[in-house]
């Protein structure tokens, strides 16, 4: 599921016009909230599952007319989410349980969930229509934009397999640049989005679009900020040294000093991900590996089989379709499906575990008695974590072997592959950092020198120098600023929630040191992850959910050990 599509679904999902206005209104609230909610879920299931097709159609085919599709199914929602009267009768409901009236806890938590989900719409129609075109066309943008080098078309895999592979920093340069020219593509686009969003949040009374999105997520900005200030203080250091050991090695590799290294000496477009500069090769065991396969092995043994996902799902590249992987839940009653662009290569096979993982904490194992609005994922953050933990073992020399993958220079891959996973843990986190601060400062001033804003967060938190004069608009090339907005940072608290559950279940399920279980095998982490995770479905916000889960509210502690290595 694409970001953006997944966090409108955690919203609450849509509504029909006039379902229940002030004139039907009881005078029990239970019986109110009975009735709303009744009848939103008998309406609104065809206009998701028409919504949900539109999208997986106009993700995979990059065709004018399925965009006009998925655009058209996007108003629909809109224009019923935007109702005055049906807000209204869902506004008294809500208020009148805020006073004392009595809803059970399912009951009350699916009200606070619809007002949400129509809160954010309760704006001009026209203005909701005008997001959606403009989100639209930037995203197919997206879709169908390739980086163009002498005249010819790259691929997202070949500019990977450039900044992975090439020891010429004028073609490394000619290719990163390139993969940054979809960014100049949607720059007005995005500005005017911005803009609109803004206008929408000033609306409804935030001062942003940045906390009106946190708000309807259930987040709270001061602690969001402590939070990432919490990490910057314990990422910095670790950060520092290990970055100063792959710079070392980049350096020696392309023929520059370290001090020289630019942006497009890292093995990715972003700095996000760790380069692949010790001596094993990550991605060799994977050119003789069948990763479906691989993939069907390891969660069927677990007791979360996916064959049917896989069996649904368009998992190869072709021209017009979405170059980003995502997982999409069409219906909440199992058509569960992943987008992916598979090739032979470590990168493929974190990616699948990934989605893979996505697909399992879903209505696949979401249990069906749930009412409709609760059966859903807890939260952004919590099925990123849940995605992230099962993605790390992609980097595993114990889980490859026991799965049945030869290693060749085993000791060498193990060395590599532990720096490796440590390293992407620390990257990671100073990436987020930058996406956070980014976009938090876009919205708060969309006015000032963007790029500047960038490249002054990338040097701060990355360490990565602005190549000298350039104004392009590099933050316009991550998709995530254009079609996903104030999302990022549920990627890295879900990297704690990762931890976390990963650390519990290996205490409860083991009894082991959590970095030496693979979960092979073992029925019992199924049977974890479905009680303790999946099946409260979205009856638990998201830190409730973390405490059920864990014992423990969120924090950065079991991460810490992860990337210490403690």
């Amino acid at each position: 599921m694409t970001p953006d599509r997944r966090s409108f679904l955690l919203a609450g999902g849509a509504a029909v016009a006039g379902l229940l206005t002030p004139d039907t209104a009881s005078a029990d609230p239970a019986d109110d909230a009975k009735k709303f909610i009744a009848d939103h879920e008998a309406k609104v299931k065809p206009l998701e599952v028409r919504a949900g097709i539109a999208w997986w159609n106009a993700n995979i085919s990059g065709r004018d007319e399925d965009f006009k599709k998925k655009e058209e199914a996007q108003n629909e929602i809109d224009a019923a989410l935007s109702d005055k009267p049906t807000f209204a009768r869902l506004k008294a409901i809500k208020e009148a349980r805020d006073k004392g009236g009595a809803l059970d806890p399912l009951l009350g938590r699916q009200i606070d969930l619809l007002y949400l989900a129509y809160l954010e719409k309760q704006v001009d129609p026209d203005l909701l229509k005008r997001i959606t075109a403009k989100s639209n066309a930037v995203e197919q943008q997206f879709n169908i934009f390739r980086a163009k080098v002498d005249g010819k078309e790259m691929p997202d895999s070949e500019v990977r397999g450039v900044l992975k592979n090439s020891t010429d920093s004028d073609v490394r340069r000619k290719v990163w640049e390139a993969s940054k020219g979809v960014g100049k593509a949607v720059e007005a686009d995005l500005k005017e989005l911005v803009g609109h969003r803004n206008d929408m949040a000033k609306k409804l009374g935030f001062p942003n679009f940045h906390a009106l999105m946190l708000t309807l997520n259930e987040q709270k900005g001061d602690e969001l900020l402590k939070l990432f200030d919490d990490l910057d203080g314990l990422t910095k250091g670790p950060f520092t040294a290990a970055k100063a050991e792959i710079d070392e090695r980049l350096a020696k590799t392309c023929g520059v000093q370290p001090a020289d290294l630019m942006p497009w000496h890292y093995h990715d477009p972003f700095f996000q991900e760790s380069p692949a500069v010790f001596k094993a090769d990550l991605d060799e065991p994977y050119k003789r590996a069948d990763i479906l396969e691989l993939c069907k092995a390891f969660y069927k043994g677990i007791g979360l089989p996916v064959d049917d996902v896989i069996a649904r799902s368009d998992l190869h590249e072709k021209k017009g379709k979405s170059p980003h992987a995502f997982c999409s839940d069409i219906d909440r009653e199992g058509d569960v499906r992943v987008l992916a662009n598979i090739v032979p290569n470590e990168y493929w096979m974190g990616t699948m575990l990934h989605e893979l993982g996505h697909s399992v904490y879903s209505s696949k194992n979401i249990p069906k008695a749930l009412p409709y609005v609760l059966r859903a994922e807890s939260h952004i953050l919590t099925t990123e974590g849940v995605a992230m933990q099962f993605e790390r073992f992609s980097k595993s020399r114990a889980w490859l072997e026991k799965m049945g993958v030869r290693v060749e220079n085993a000791q060498a891959f193990e060395d590599a592959a532990a720096k490796v996973r440590r390293n992407q843990l620390l990257i990671f986190s100073r990436w987020c950092q930058v996406m956070l601060r980014f976009e938090k400062g876009m919205y708060e001033n969309p006015g000032q020198d963007l790029s500047a804003l960038w490249w002054d967060l990338v040097e701060k938190y990355q360490q990565v120098k602005r190549p000298k004069g350039r104004t392009a608009p590099d933050y316009a090339s991550k998709i995530h600023i254009c079609s996903a907005p104030v999302y990022y940072h549920n990627y890295m608290m879900g990297q704690l929630f990762a931890s976390q559950v990963h650390h519990a279940l290996s205490q409860e399920v083991f009894s082991a040191d959590p970095r030496t279980v693979t979960y092979i095998g073992e029925k019992g982490v199924g049977a974890f992850m479905k009680k303790k995770v999946f099946e409260p479905g979205r009856t638990l916000d998201w830190k409730a959910l973390t405490k059920h889960a864990t014992g423990e509210e969120l924090s950065p502690k079991a991460f810490a050990k992860d990337f210490e290595g403690k």
